[in-house]
């Protein structure tokens, strides 16, 4: 997360790091070996279909079967093979996400506006028609990713959205991760993983028509493949490794912020995770806590490594400056945790989603509890893009609609501009409705 740009070098001599990456390559690189696998994979399953599918299926899965399908039963009852309070967290968290997807939707209205005597346009906000989400569920399932994906996409209007999960050994789907999906409306539910679940949706290989879009998170071969399908179907975003940045001042607690920055960086050993502060003092306690935690921490195999390798202290001479360097850095999620909250937020313009105050952490939106989107962009992403949500899922239509007493107000100046750039037919098109109007 920490590189070279312009910015940084604008701010010399306004900050310095306490604690740098421990290797120089940026985390989100892609390594040229996924990207041939990847290929070779998709033109595979592109070319020879199904059969495909299945052998990849059990190369990489363990998984053959006659249909990756999961019965409507087995979707319907997921919820009935779980812990009551694992459920109801899952209820509450699908409850949540769609709430604020709603809220969302309804903001996005059709509308007409005349801009000119007889001329009229507008908008009308039309959802896809077909949504292929994957639904992670490796190492770590991730059961609140159907409430962003799937959820999220009925609440738009899209009429079909089937999903695809990985097999659990043994070939069972995971109970938390189909429940999640079933509470969150998905029409079908395939036990297929990795790539060949991404080329199956796309090419349309699972007794559906292909998807128009693809949906969800992954491992670096389904980021890959989401990458190359892009264009055949529509994406999300493209998004790499999980990122936490926290801005905090003197009157943050270290134990808190050393907490959240490896609440992150649990998420995989390239995680990255960045202290940005305008207190030397807490930095370095950050530093230590981080160290004390990691200690006792069960996944520590996985969040220290993120740590130590990806991980980074900044201490900023003063708030603008860290601002600055936390806009430059354009971090997945950011949490803000300082004696004035609201002087970062109404400056801060570079971020999938921020949580600010001591009393929020990111790991309550991952769950689905905050009720906002966890698909969010990485690497830099959110210089650009901002994270899924309803509006994603809906193509904002324009239509025109010009009456015969405003040709006069469009023709003249279409015919001109056409005529400089030698355009006959373009300005055929509106000198032959001026010639009939006059007549």
């Amino acid at each position: 997360m920490l590189h070279t740009s312009a910015v940084l070098t604008g701010l010399e001599g306004r900050f310095q790091r306490l604690k740098t990456p421990g290797v120089s390559a940026p985390s989100a690189q892609r390594d040229p070996r996924v990207v041939q696998k990847v290929s070779e994979m998709l033109s595979d399953i592109e070319r020879n279909g199904l059969t495909s599918v299945r052998r990849y299926a059990a190369e990489l899965d363990n998984w053959d079967a006659d249909e990756f399908e999961l019965d409507a039963k087995s979707i319907r009852t997921s919820g009935d093979r779980l812990d009551p309070e694992l459920r109801a967290a899952i209820e509450l968290g699908s409850e949540r996400t769609q709430a604020f997807a709603r809220a969302q939707r309804e903001l996005l209205r059709d509308f007409e506006v005349q801009l000119a005597p007889g001329l009229v346009t507008g908008v009308r906000y039309v959802p896809v028609s077909r949504v292929g989400a994957y639904l992670p569920a490796g190492r770590f399932p991730l059961t609140a990713s159907a409430f962003m994906t799937v959820g999220v996409a009925k609440v738009a209007g899209v009429s079909t959205v089937i999903a695809c999960t990985p097999p659990q050994p043994g070939g069972r789907a995971n109970d938390a991760v189909t429940y999640a999906a079933h509470l969150s409306g998905v029409d079908r539910v395939f036990v297929l993983g990795g790539v060949q679940a991404l080329g199956a949706m796309a090419f349309g290989l699972l007794d559906e028509a292909p998807v128009d879009m693809l949906v969800g998170a992954g491992n670096a071969f389904v980021a890959e493949a989401k990458r190359q399908l892009f264009g055949t179907v529509a994406i999300d975003l493209l998004a790499g490794p999980s990122e936490v940045a926290v801005i905090a001042d003197e009157t943050a607690d270290p134990v808190l912020v050393a907490a959240d920055l490896l609440g992150q960086a649990e998420h995989g050993p390239n995680s990255p995770a960045a202290l940005v502060t305008t207190s030397a003092e807490l930095g370095r306690a950050v530093a230590d806590e981080v160290e004390r935690q990691l200690a006792t921490l069960s996944t520590a195999s996985i969040a220290g490594p993120a740590w130590h390798d990806f991980g980074s202290i900044t201490v900023a001479s003063d708030r603008d400056a860290a601002i600055e360097l936390i806009d430059d850095l354009a971090p997945e999620h950011l949490e803000v945790i300082t004696a004035d909250d609201t002087y970062y937020h109404d400056r801060l313009r570079n971020y999938g989603s921020i949580f600010l105050g001591p009393w929020s952490t990111v790991a309550y939106s991952d769950k689905g509890m905050a009720g906002t989107n966890h698909v969010l962009p990485t690497a830099g992403g959110a210089k650009h893009s901002a994270g899924l949500s309803a509006g994603r899922f809906l193509k904002p239509l324009t239509y025109q609609r010009v009456a015969e007493d405003a040709t006069g107000l469009l023709a003249p100046a279409v015919a001109t501009i056409s005529n400089s750039e030698r355009m006959a037919a373009h300005a055929a098109t509106a000198t032959l409705r001026l010639d009939r109007l006059e007549s």
